[in-house]
C-alpha cells in the first residue's frame, strides 16, 4: 500500500506541475472560456443532453473547465481531483466566473470520507482512469455515490491508442493492465513545448475491465460507443480531418481512438 502512496503523490505532483502550463495552453483556451465558450465536446453533449438541475458528480476534473461548463449548463456539480494546484485554480474560477460548483481535493478512492452525498448523474471523461491502479475500488467510487436509477457517463481514450510508443509505429506496451508504467519526459500534451519535466504512473485498463468491474457494482449497460476519432489533438502525427476531430494520419479510420458508455444503477 505504500507503493501505491507513493506513486499517488508522484502523479499529484506531476499533475500540480501541469497547471500553469495548462492554462495558459492554446489547448485549453482559457480567455474563449471564460467568454463563454464550452470545454465539452460534440460526444459527451450529445450523451448529456438537458441536464438543468441535475446533481453531477464529476471525477478527476483537473482546474475545472468541464465541471463550470456543466454548471454553465444549469446542472449543480461537484468536481474532484488530486491536485491541489488544479482545484485552487478551479474554485478560483468558479468565483470569477460568478457559479456555484463546488470542489474537493482528494484522491478519488478517498472520495467517502470527503463527501456524504448522492447524484443524479457521475460523470468523467479523457484520460482519467489511466492514472487509477485498481478499478474495483473505482466502480465503488461510482456506484456508491449514484442514487438509485442514477447514471454514470464515462469517455475516455481507447485503450488501444495506449499500446503504441510515441510516435505510433510500434506496440509498446499492454493492451491489459499489467502494472505501472512509471516514466518521465518533458513537456504536456497540452504543451508539447514546454520545459517542464513531469515523472508519471500510468496504468493501462482494457474495455472489459472497465465494463467488468462497473458491473459487478450493480451498474446496468445501456450504451457502449466507440469513436474512430479524437476531440483532441494530444497524439503524435494527429491530422484534422474534420473540424475538432482527429486521427493518426497513418491510421485514418482504421482505429478506435475514444469510446463511450452509459449504464445505470439498478
Amino acid at each position: 500500500m505504500m507503493e501505491e502512496e507513493k506513486l499517488f503523490e508522484l502523479n499529484r505532483t506531476s499533475w500540480n506541475k501541469r497547471v500553469a502550463v495548462h492554462m495558459k495552453s492554446d489547448f485549453y483556451f482559457l480567455e474563449e472560456f471564460l467568454k463563454g465558450r464550452s470545454s465539452l465536446n460534440e460526444i459527451e453533449l450529445n450523451l448529456l443532453g438537458d441536464i438543468r438541475g441535475k446533481s453531477i458528480l464529476h471525477l478527476q476534473c483537473h482546474f475545472g473547465q468541464d465541471t463550470l461548463s456543466l454548471a454553465r449548463m444549469g446542472a449543480e456539480v461537484t468536481g474532484v481531483d488530486l491536485s491541489d494546484e488544479a482545484i485552487e485554480k478551479a474554485k478560483a474560477l468558479n468565483a470569477q466566473m460568478g457559479l456555484n460548483a463546488e470542489f474537493i481535493c482528494c484522491n478519488v478512492y478517498d472520495l467517502k470520507h470527503h463527501l456524504d452525498k448522492k447524484f443524479d448523474l457521475v460523470f468523467t471523461s479523457y484520460g482519467t482512469i489511466g492514472w487509477l491502479p485498481d478499478l474495483g475500488r473505482w466502480a465503488e467510487v461510482v456506484s456508491h455515490f449514484l442514487k438509485p436509477s442514477g447514471t454514470f457517463l464515462f469517455v475516455e481514450f481507447h485503450p488501444v491508442m495506449w499500446m503504441f510508443d510515441n510516435e505510433f509505429e510500434t506496440v509498446g506496451y499492454n493492451y491489459f493492465n499489467a502494472g505501472a508504467d512509471i516514466e518521465t519526459s518533458t513537456g504536456t500534451y497540452a504543451e508539447p513545448t514546454s520545459d517542464i519535466e513531469i515523472t508519471c504512473a500510468y496504468w493501462n485498463h482494457s474495455t472489459s475491465e472497465v465494463l467488468t468491474y462497473l458491473m459487478g457494482k450493480g451498474l446496468q449497460l445501456t450504451l457502449f460507443q466507440e469513436y474512430d476519432y479524437s476531440p483532441y489533438a494530444c497524439f503524435k502525427h494527429a491530422e484534422e480531418f474534420e473540424p475538432g476531430k482527429f486521427r493518426v494520419k497513418h491510421f485514418g479510420n482504421k482505429m478506435p481512438m475514444v469510446f463511450a458508455l452509459e449504464m445505470v444503477k439498478r
